[in-house]
């Protein structure tokens, strides 16, 4: 049975095979670590055939309802042609697995490369692939995974930074307060974005989570989707900055609503975002470090150091943000 602090303590190659075995697939003993940090995923060879990709969900992060939520997306995407790796189902029609404790599902192989995001055709074509998939994730909503908010990705993050004692007790009071500022001025940029719908997303649309091929790309990993504004599953694929970051939303958008109508108030939020995704991933370092793969892999975040650049990567966020709540802007 795995552990809270080590959670994948118990998952050894045997265990890893037998569990797919026992899931019906016939597997020839290969087995390769692929990166990945909040699960396990391996590619695993299977016999007469071409590799899958075994994922293997952190213990006590989702329910099973919240999983099957996003493979049902995943089918529905597929069933409409998009460009997704969905997983693979058994005989029994089933997609998610459960083995020693562990819950699993395999997913066809599919390779890839980086997209061109300084090409305009590219950033068209990504987008009109976004639109589609987003014109279907308005269709119905997620009632077991959460909601990208100021509140799950801000105010809780904040206070599971605190309560985890990482932040040096010298450099706690600046950093609160710069958290504290930061979250003003993502709420006044929210407000200003007035009444926003909230849709089901890929959650985490940045560019290694889309593979480029010569028949365009294809969206892998959606184990973050969940409600939250449409410009979440954009504003990662912009690359530039000031008049450059408006030309390739544009670019972007150009495909997007050939499919999808967007909101263009959303444009307000992409920095607020933006903080919001600095803050999580400090209180999601925070709450992994029991997990001996995390101090391995960020040895900087147990340093004092860490602390003056992400306060200062705060400050700088609400120098942003305040610049984008000028009512000219």
């Amino acid at each position: 049975m795995s552990s809270p602090l080590t959670p994948y303590s118990q998952l050894t190659p045997d265990c890893l095979l037998d569990a797919l075995e026992a899931a019906g697939f016939r597997t020839d003993g290969r087995l390769l670590a692929l990166n990945s940090f909040e699960n396990r995923v391996y590619q695993v060879g299977i016999e007469d055939s071409t590799p899958v990709v075994a994922k293997f969900y952190r213990p006590h992060r989702w329910t099973d309802d919240a999983i099957h939520e996003e493979h049902a997306f995943l089918r529905q995407l597929a069933e409409a042609e998009i460009p997704v790796v969905a997983p693979l189902a058994n005989a029994a029609g089933e997609t998610l697995f459960h083995a020693e404790g562990f819950r699993f599902a395999v997913f066809p192989r599919r390779g890839g490369r980086s997209p061109e995001l300084d090409n305009p055709e590219t950033l068209t074509w990504l987008g009109r692939f976004i639109g589609r998939i987003h014109a279907i994730g308005r269709q119905s909503r997620y009632h077991h995974r959460p909601t990208l908010s100021p509140q799950t990705f801000g105010t809780h993050a904040i206070e599971q930074i605190l309560d985890s004692g990482f932040v040096p007790a010298d450099k706690r009071g600046r950093w609160q307060q710069s958290a504290n500022r930061a979250m003003e001025a993502i709420e006044a940029l929210y407000e200003k974005a007035g009444d926003i719908e909230l849709i089901r997303l890929h959650g985490d649309c940045h560019p290694s989570n889309v593979l480029w091929t010569d028949d365009g790309p294809h969206f892998v990993d959606f184990d973050d989707s969940r409600m939250g504004p449409a410009v979440q599953d954009l504003w990662m694929l912009v690359t530039g900055a000031g008049i450059e970051q408006q030309h390739q939303l544009t670019d972007i958008l150009v495909g997007y609503e050939d499919f999808c109508e967007f909101n263009w108030h959303e444009r307000h939020l992409i920095e607020a975002l933006r903080t919001l995704r600095q803050i999580h991933y400090a209180a999601w370092l925070s709450q992994r470090w029991s997990d001996p793969a995390f101090p391995a892999a960020f040895p900087w975040f147990g340093e004092p150091h860490y602390w003056d650049e992400h306060t200062q990567a705060l400050e700088q966020q609400v120098l942003v943000m305040q610049e984008k709540l000028d009512p000219h802007y």
